[in-house]
């Protein structure tokens, strides 16, 4: 006798931040092994165009409009996701964008919507999602973090913390779900290649580098591609139940050396 019943081989997947990165790599990988998907984000234009690829490829696929800032429109995201796919089997929560600047330069406007963003958001979706997996007593929910979190990165001002706190909250929740087959996990992404800090000015990019490099923190050129940490994604949803993976770091293999 098994010691769980198999996931279904259709899961309802969510995806929230899936206009750009990390996200949209996600949404297209777990399309591609047979999940319809939801993606979204405010820029549902983009969202649009990523569906259309899908189901051009033959998967399922639904651009739904997100503001994970906003109640009303994440309880409107999960209604359509329901009504159109069924109820969530995995939550991927990628959304969020990374404002640079000194912790002791930043207004508290600016703060603040880091913090509610990453986590804030996050907590929104989660407690609108997760108490149907509980009563299903199966799913998945998979955090995209930051290896900021173990070594944070100056200039980083709300960024770090609001980062910490989201994988704070996936460490207490995997406590307080165990027993309910429901599992919350963390992919740790280190650099990637993706949109976020493409609004820097030159001299923000500048002074970013130049301390990353006066900390030691970017030993190489090499960065991820969002595809890698996809990967990850897909990879803890798809073990088997009995197995909960609830932390993979990803980071970029160095360039080989002259010999």
């Amino acid at each position: 006798m098994p010691r769980f019943e198999p996931h279904p081989q259709r899961r309802p997947t969510a995806v929230a931040g899936a206009s750009a990165g990390i996200g949209a790599a996600t949404a297209q990988a777990l399309a591609a092994s047979g999940h319809p998907v939801a993606l979204g984000a405010r820029r549902v234009d983009k969202c649009r165009e990523l569906a259309e690829k899908i189901r051009a490829d033959g998967g399922h696929a639904l651009a739904v409009p997100l503001d994970v800032t906003d109640e009303g429109s994440v309880d409107a995201f999960a209604s359509t996701v329901a009504e159109e796919f069924g109820e969530v089997e995995i939550l991927v929560y990628g959304a969020g964008d990374l404002d640079a600047d000194l912790v002791h330069e930043m207004d508290g406007e600016r703060f603040h919507a880091q913090l509610d963003v990453h986590l804030g958001g996050a907590h929104r979706l989660v407690s609108r999602i997760v108490p149907g997996m509980v009563e299903r007593r199966r799913g998945d929910v998979v955090f995209i973090g930051s290896d900021v979190v173990p070594q944070p990165r100056p200039r980083m001002g709300a960024y770090v913390p609001a980062k910490a706190g989201l994988e704070a909250m996936a460490r207490t929740m995997r406590m307080e779900l165990e027993g309910t087959g429901v599992r919350a996990s963390v992919v740790r992404p280190g650099p990637t290649a993706t949109s976020m800090g493409v609004k820097w000015d030159e001299k923000t990019t500048e002074a970013v580098l130049n301390d990353w490099v006066r900390w030691g923190l970017a030993r190489h050129p090499y960065f991820l591609r969002a595809s890698d940490i996809a990967d990850a994604v897909h990879h803890v949803v798809s073990a088997p139940r009995g197995v909960h993976l609830t932390l993979i770091e990803v980071e970029p293999e160095a360039p080989l050396e002259e010999r």
